[in-house]
C-alpha cells in the first residue's frame, strides 16, 4: 500500500474542490492522502468508498472577464477510512506515515462533547478530542513531531485547536501533554466556493480559491499551487472573508428568509434590486468600517464578491448557505458590528442589526 504523508479528516465536497484539488494540480507536492471520515455517518459511506478511485471537479466561472469551464481529475486520494469502524488502522497511519494531518470537519465537528473526557476514544467525541487520542497513538509509538492544518472556518484555527489539544491531553499524560505542545499546529484560512457536489465524489467550483497560509517556524507546504499563499499576518485576509463575502452570503439569507425569492445566490443577483439591496448594504455598513481599519483593499474585494455571487455557472443554494444560519449570524454579523463598534461606528449599521436580531 502506497503511503500516505497527509492524513485528511473531512469528506467533504469543499476538500474535494480545494486541498484534494491543489495536490493534484501543484508542484511538489508532500505525497498522497489518506481521506477519513470522522463524523461516522453511514449515508456517506458510498462518498468514502469512491474518493480514492479517482473523481472529477469542475471548475466554472469568469476569470479575468472571461468565461471558465474545465474539469480536473483528482487523483491525490489513494486510501479512504471512517473513525467508527476502522480506528485502529487511522492510529497506525498517524503514527507511522502521517507528516501532516489536514481536517475540514466543520465548525460543528469542534464543539465540546460529553465524550470527550473520556480516557479511551470514542466514536462519540469532537474532532478535537478524536485528534487528542490519534497524537497520544503517535506519541506511545514514538512517532517523530507532525503538522496539525485545520481548516475549519473560526480565527486563528491552529492556536484554537491547540488549545483544546493541549487541555485533553493534560487530563491524561503530563508528558504527552509536553509532546503536544512541541508540535506545529498551522493556522491558516481558506475561501472557494463549491456550489455542488457530483455523485459519487466529485465537485463544482467556482475558479477563484485561495490557502492562505500562516507563516511558522517549522512550517511544511503540502503543495506549490497558486492558490497557496504563505502570509506573515492572516488577519486582513480573514476579515474580508469573513465580513464581507461570508457577511454578505448571510445577509442574503435573512432576506431571503424573510421575503422568499429565487433559490440561487446568482438569481438574487440578477435581480436589480437584490444586487442594489446587498451594494447599499456594503456602500454605507460594510466599507466604511473596513475604511476606519485603514485597510484600502476591501472596495477592490466588494467587487470581486459580486462578480463571484453572480456567476452563472454555479448553482450556489440559498438552502445550502442558510445551514446553521443562526451561528453563520454571530459569527459573520454579531462579529462584525462588535468590530464596527471597537472603531467608533457602532450603530451605523441598520440592516445588518435588524438581520441579526431576526435570527
Amino acid at each position: 500500500m502506497t503511503l500516505t504523508p497527509i492524513l485528511q479528516f473531512g469528506t467533504s465536497r469543499f476538500l474535494q474542490a480545494h486541498a484534494d484539488l491543489f495536490l493534484t494540480e501543484g508542484t511538489e507536492a508532500l505525497g498522497p492522502v489518506t481521506v477519513v471520515q470522522s463524523s461516522g455517518d453511514a449515508g456517506r459511506a458510498g462518498r468514502l468508498g469512491a474518493l480514492a478511485q479517482g473523481f472529477q471537479v469542475r471548475v466554472q466561472g469568469i476569470e479575468n472577464g472571461q468565461p471558465v469551464r474545465r474539469a480536473v481529475h483528482v487523483t491525490s486520494v489513494v486510501r479512504t477510512l471512517s473513525t467508527a469502524t476502522d480506528w485502529p488502522e487511522v492510529c497506525r497511519i498517524g503514527a507511522h506515515e502521517a507528516r501532516i494531518i489536514l481536517s475540514n470537519t466543520s465548525e460543528k465537528g469542534l464543539v465540546a462533547q460529553p465524550a470527550d473526557g473520556g480516557a479511551v476514544f470514542d466514536q462519540a467525541m469532537s474532532w478535537p478530542a478524536k485528534l487528542t487520542h490519534l497524537l497520544r497513538a503517535r506519541h506511545q509509538a514514538g512517532g517523530a513531531p507532525v503538522q496539525i492544518m485545520p481548516t475549519e472556518l473560526v480565527a486563528q484555527n491552529g492556536q484554537v485547536l491547540r488549545a483544546r489539544v493541549l487541555d485533553l491531553a493534560r487530563a491524561l499524560d503530563g508528558a504527552f501533554a509536553e509532546w503536544v505542545a512541541g508540535q506545529v499546529f498551522v493556522t491558516s484560512l481558506v475561501d472557494r466556493i463549491v456550489s455542488a457536489a457530483l455523485e459519487p465524489a466529485g465537485a463544482v467550483a467556482e475558479p477563484y480559491a485561495l490557502w492562505a497560509i500562516q507563516d511558522c517556524p517549522g512550517l511544511i507546504l503540502p503543495v506549490r499551487h497558486p492558490a497557496v499563499q504563505v502570509v506573515a499576518d492572516l488577519g486582513p485576509i480573514e476579515r474580508r472573508k469573513l465580513y464581507i463575502l461570508n457577511l454578505g452570503h448571510s445577509w442574503l439569507v435573512s432576506q431571503w428568509r424573510a421575503r422568499g425569492g429565487a433559490d440561487h445566490v446568482r438569481d438574487l443577483l440578477a435581480d436589480p434590486a437584490w444586487r442594489g439591496a446587498l451594494q447599499a448594504v456594503y456602500a454605507d455598513e460594510v466599507l466604511p468600517v473596513f475604511a476606519a481599519a485603514g485597510d484600502a483593499s476591501a472596495p477592490d474585494y466588494v467587487a470581486q464578491t459580486l462578480d463571484r455571487f453572480a456567476n452563472p455557472y454555479l448553482d450556489h443554494r440559498l438552502s445550502d448557505i442558510a445551514q446553521n444560519h443562526a451561528e453563520k449570524l454571530e459569527r459573520r454579523i454579531g462579529a462584525f458590528l462588535a468590530w464596527a463598534a471597537d472603531l467608533g461606528l457602532a450603530g451605523r449599521q441598520p440592516r445588518l442589526t435588524a438581520a441579526l436580531k431576526e435570527g
